[in-house]
């Protein structure tokens, strides 16, 4: 279903950008994208934005052969690729500059995240009152992902909570959705996972309020390619204060 334009009145076809950042991920991004292509969104058109952040597993040769080929029908497919690997950040910020869509989503290529949870996320966005969209792991009674990160997750969105006075399940979250005018608002300068609280934070102190919608989640340990780690969690903590309420909060994407 469309989202509405702001005279009320539904467009014909809205488009969504589909941004996602790729590292070192040759075993999973084709089925990722596979199940991206595969769902279905009756009055969207999908723009997916591939980011390969300088993969050095055979990623890159393998983009670059996919990118050689006919784009699948009814999409709009962009390929970018860093010369030096940068992290997550930087790789979204890449791909925010190339998305043109009404909304944009941040899609990780790991296959923890499932995209036919794309339609309830997408649904929140009927009220035109709602400018942003989180997918919550943990809003459902079957709660993915193993206890520490569960406990670690919970202990930094509350604090980032505080730091904003949104009131979220999972900060940390990939799934973010937002309207493209509310990040065309903002300037983002994290480059690794500090990401997730920087653009929680500086959405925050635009007065947006963040919606929560229930989604699936399949975690991957380390050993099968999990990046996120001990210092990444630091890193999230640091950038919780570093852009608490009232502190570099706003400012042009770009």
């Amino acid at each position: 279903m469309p989202i509405q334009n702001h005279a009320g009145a539904a467009s014909t076809v809205s488009t969504l950008s589909i941004v996602i950042p790729i590292y070192n991920e040759r075993d999973r991004w084709r089925e990722l994208l596979e199940r991206v292509l595969a769902v279905s969104l009756p009055g969207w058109q999908k723009q997916i934005v591939l980011v390969d952040d300088c993969s050095s597993d055979g990623t890159t040769d393998q983009l670059r052969e996919f990118q050689s080929r006919p784009s699948p029908e009814g999409v709009q497919l962009s390929l970018v690729y860093h010369p030096v690997n940068r992290g997550k950040g930087a790789a979204l910020r890449t791909g925010f500059a190339v998305a043109t869509g009404d909304l944009v989503i941040v899609q990780d290529a790991d296959l923890e995240y499932d995209p036919c949870d794309y339609p309830s996320l997408l649904q929140a966005f009927q009220d035109q009152a709602v400018q942003v969209v989180y997918g919550s792991r943990f809003l459902r009674r079957h709660r993915g992902g193993y206890l520490s990160n569960r406990i670690a997750n919970r202990v930094l969105t509350g604090l980032s909570n505080l730091a904003t006075g949104q009131r979220l399940t999972d900060m940390e979250t990939c799934y973010k959705v937002f309207r493209r005018g509310v990040l065309e608002r903002i300037r983002l300068e994290q480059d690794r996972f500090g990401f997730e609280p920087e653009v929680t934070a500086k959405v925050s102190a635009l007065g947006v309020k963040i919606h929560e919608v229930p989604i699936s989640y399949q975690p991957r340990t380390r050993s099968e390619g999990k990046k996120i780690g001990f210092k990444d969690g630091l890193q999230t903590l640091h950038c919780i204060l570093k852009y608490r309420r009232g502190r570099n909060g706003s400012g042009g994407l770009r």
